[in-house]
């Protein structure tokens, strides 16, 4: 029994630590996930040894170990708590909502294998979201949508694929210089555009959907297409909502260096993970679907929504756009280090990008 908790104990540690290692190695970035498993977990193996062997005075081996066990908790610990409600809240509420310049948001990754497709549509319907961002349609399910939705939201901007990065947006609110974009990789795409509230405010919105990390697929290119986004969302004249399925956790290295650069604030702070995949594993989830947004705004509402079939539960959010209270709220800001840092993401990713772009043509011919 001692020799297993030692060696889980080991193992746990490293994986608390490996993370730390600036690189976009799929092994190591898949570790920025299950930090509050391993802080849980670990923690019962810590408890575990003390309750059989008590506390070490002679032993300098078993006593460093355990000194390791408790830093490897805390280094997690650090990471989650400030999505608990015990931090300190990034996103402040609203104050005063008006019709005309409150927005209703709604984000759902579909899954395209899902034929729920009914289900989807109740949700929405029930929801009445101003503005819809589905990420994996294929055709099969722009159609299965169109004669509802085409009806409910007079603007949208259409990409629907099948290799599971298909992406739809549906809006009630007028937009303006819509494009898709497909800042790294080609059969990636994003979303751009201009929308204008009733109340004749704009705001830019970038929609996002990067590839994660898989089995020898390291992250280069999610890395460059978040950071990418971030840096565009800074020089637009409007404030901005960047959103979408961002394949990372909000506690991550690179959705940090993202909000530096950004400069725009997670309503997940101080409130809660609010995990949407995998719904279909609940002792496995975590938060990968982000809205992050302009301090001109204010939160209203934050929600999980059902689950409907897809591996992804939905996420709502209402937002009030309130600029007069904006130095009110945390304004992310980067140092050299950063941009730096980003920087060098992004070339990485986008020379990544590049060399999977002429493997795809390679393939073809």
């Amino acid at each position: 029994m001692k020799t297993t908790l030692c060696i889980l104990g080991a193992i746990l540690s490293v994986f608390s630590f490996l993370p730390l290692i600036k690189t976009t190695a799929w092994w190591i970035r898949v570790l920025d996930f299950p930090r509050a498993h391993v802080a849980i977990i670990l923690s019962a193996v810590l408890i575990t040894y003390l309750a059989l062997y008590g506390l070490p005075t002679a032993s300098a081996v078993e006593i460093t170990m355990l000194v390791i066990w408790a830093l490897a908790i805390l280094n997690e610990v650090r990471y989650i708590y400030h999505f608990t409600p015990l931090a300190r809240r990034e996103a402040l509420r609203a104050q005063k909502q008006a019709p005309d310049n409150t927005l209703k948001f709604m984000i759902s990754n579909v899954r395209m294998t899902n034929k729920h497709y009914r289900k989807f549509l109740e949700l929405v319907l029930q929801e009445q979201p101003d503005m819809l961002v589905i990420n994996e349609p294929n055709e099969k399910w722009h159609q299965e949508l169109r004669p509802v939705l085409d009806k409910e939201y007079p603007y949208s901007i259409k990409k629907p694929l099948e290799n599971t990065y298909g992406m739809l947006f549906y809006s009630r609110f007028k937009l303006h210089d819509t494009e898709v974009r497909f800042l790294v990789e080609d059969g990636i795409p994003s979303m751009y555009a201009v929308v204008e509230l009733p109340g004749g405010a704009k705001f830019d919105l970038f929609l996002v959907h990067p590839q994660p990390p898989r089995f020898l697929k390291d992250t280069e290119t999610r890395e460059a297409e978040l950071l990418i986004a971030a840096k565009m969302s800074k020089k637009t004249p409007y404030p901005s909502i960047v959103a979408g399925d961002l394949n990372d956790v909000a506690w991550s290295r690179t959705t940090k260096l993202f909000k530096h650069i950004s400069g725009l604030i997670d309503p997940r702070v101080g409130r809660g993970f609010y995990n949407t995949y995998n719904a279909f594993v609940p002792l496995f989830r975590y938060p990968l679907d982000h809205v992050f947004y302009d301090p001109v705004f204010r939160l209203a509402e934050l929600r999980r929504l059902s689950k409907f079939g897809s591996d992804h539960f939905p996420i709502a959010i209402t937002l009030s756009y309130e600029p007069q209270h904006e130095q009110a709220q945390y304004h992310p800001k980067p140092v050299q280090e950063d941009k730096q840092e980003a920087q060098e993401l992004i070339e990485e990713g986008l020379e990544k990008g590049e060399e999977n772009n002429e493997e795809k043509k390679s393939s073809k011919a």
